[in-house]
């Protein structure tokens, strides 16, 4: 599928396709051309058209001027992330193994090869995330982290590289799972980091323990109940992330939080999706 936008509009689309489907069979892009800017998605199989129509009127485009097309059998996944660029948030560098010399001596270094999980750190979540997580070290470290839906364990591998504490990695899929343990060998930080599958925060690596920073990066049909069960587990001024948010939906995942003691601390928005700081207590 490709559909000719402008740049926000591509880059939203892209985002929202990558979340949506499966990263095993499906490859998203947003790309200049000489005449603006491009949206493709690349499916494995057909893809039911209604379904996708419907994303792209979610993503605010105008949906009728997809145009859809067989092309030859190629590894898309792999295709559309040659040549990503490391992308850097304040002191983390968020690279693929080719890009290992470009990593400053001061600089955190997350090296992440594209795989079947989510999180590769181009995503406007992931680095809404990672700007929230650089602001929470600047004035304390956790006890304890908790990253709830790790995708490729980027987060709490940055939490861990930037504070040294102790953190709990989960997520529903059991590759992501695999993924994330092992980036976390590859980064140095596996002895910080114990990885959990969970759908949500039932799990016994999970219950009973309380945590100071808790980070979750998921679509809001499923943030949206996870804020009950949550409350339990934050310890006293705890600081809440959340992202995989439209614009149009920060407002709702924020007003479900906040009814569970939480206020809203602060609000970043990069390239059209918006990432909630919040913060149990008053103060």
């Amino acid at each position: 599928m490709r559909l000719a936008t402008d740049e926000a509009a591509a880059k939203r689309i892209a985002n929202l396709f990558a979340e949506t489907f499966d990263p095993e069979k499906t490859a998203a892009s947003a790309f200049e051309t000489k005449d603006g800017w491009s949206a493709e998605i690349h499916f494995a199989q057909e893809p039911d058209r209604a379904s996708v129509m419907a994303l792209l009127q979610a993503a605010g485009a105008n949906a009728e001027s997809a145009v859809f097309e067989t092309v030859a059998k190629k590894d898309w996944v792999a295709a559309s992330l040659e040549g990503l660029k490391p992308v850097r948030v304040g002191p983390f560098v968020v690279h693929g193994a080719h890009d290992r010399a470009k990593v400053g001596a001061n600089q955190i270094g997350i090296e992440i090869e594209a795989a079947l999980a989510f999180g590769t750190g181009h995503h406007g979540t992931t680095q809404g995330c990672l700007m929230a997580i650089e602001d929470f070290a600047r004035h304390r470290r956790p006890k304890r982290t908790l990253d709830l839906g790790t995708g490729t364990g980027v987060l709490a591998i940055a939490a861990a590289r930037r504070m040294r504490r102790p953190a709990v990695a989960s997520d529903i899929d059991p590759v992501a799972v695999k993924t994330a343990r092992e980036n976390a060998r590859v980064n140095r930080a596996e002895n910080f980091i114990r990885f959990t599958k969970a759908a949500g925060t039932n799990a016994p690596l999970i219950r009973g323990r309380r945590y100071d920073l808790v980070l979750a990066n998921i679509l809001l049909p499923i943030l949206k109940p996870l804020a009950k069960p949550a409350r339990s587990l934050l310890a006293p001024g705890a600081t809440v992330v959340l992202s995989g948010l439209l614009v149009s939906q920060a407002n709702a995942a924020a007003s479900t939080w906040r009814a569970q003691g939480l206020r809203l601390v602060s609000r970043r928005t990069v390239d059209g999706w918006t990432t909630l700081t919040l913060k149990r207590g008053r103060y």
